[in-house]
C-alpha cells in the first residue's frame, strides 16, 4: 500500500517561510513525477509545483505562475521524501497543501493523472 504523508503546514506571518515535506511508503519514488497541489473551501485543487522527467534524461521543475520565484520544490529519491521550500508567504498562499506522485514519470499539471496522493497539511499566513 503506497502512503504519502506530509507535515510541516502551521500558521505563519506573511513574509515568512516554510517547508513541506512529504514521506513516501510502499513504492520508491525514482519512477514518479512528484508534485504538490493546494486547494481552498469551495475551489478546485491547483497545481502548485512538479518535479520529474518528460521524455528526457534530465529532471526539471515547473511551477505556477503565481508561486514562481518564492516556493522551490525538490526530492531526495534516496529517502523517498519530496520537498516544498515556500518563502516569501502570502495570505493568499492559505489552503491545504497535498503531495501527489504519478505511477510512471511524466510531467504534467493535471491532477487526475496522479495516482497518489497524501491527506494534505494546512498552511495559513496571516497578514
Amino acid at each position: 500500500q503506497v502512503q504519502l504523508v506530509e507535515s510541516g503546514g502551521r500558521l505563519v506571518q506573511a513574509g515568512e517561510s516554510l517547508r513541506l515535506s512529504c514521506a513516501v511508503s510502499g513504492r520508491t519514488i525514482d519512477k514518479s513525477t512528484m508534485a504538490w497541489f493546494r486547494q481552498t473551501p469551495g475551489k478546485e485543487r491547483e497545481f502548485v509545483a512538479a518535479f520529474g522527467r518528460h521524455g528526457g534524461a534530465v529532471r526539471f521543475a515547473d511551477y505556477v505562475t503565481s508561486v514562481r520565484g518564492r516556493f522551490a520544490i525538490s526530492r531526495d529519491d534516496a529517502t523517498n521524501t519530496a520537498y516544498l521550500q515556500m518563502d516569501n508567504l502570502k495570505p493568499e498562499d492559505t489552503a491545504v497543501y497535498y503531495c501527489a506522485a504519478t505511477h510512471y514519470e511524466v510531467m504534467t499539471r493535471d491532477s487526475n493523472d496522479y495516482r497518489y496522493w497524501g491527506q494534505g497539511t494546512q498552511v495559513t499566513v496571516s497578514s
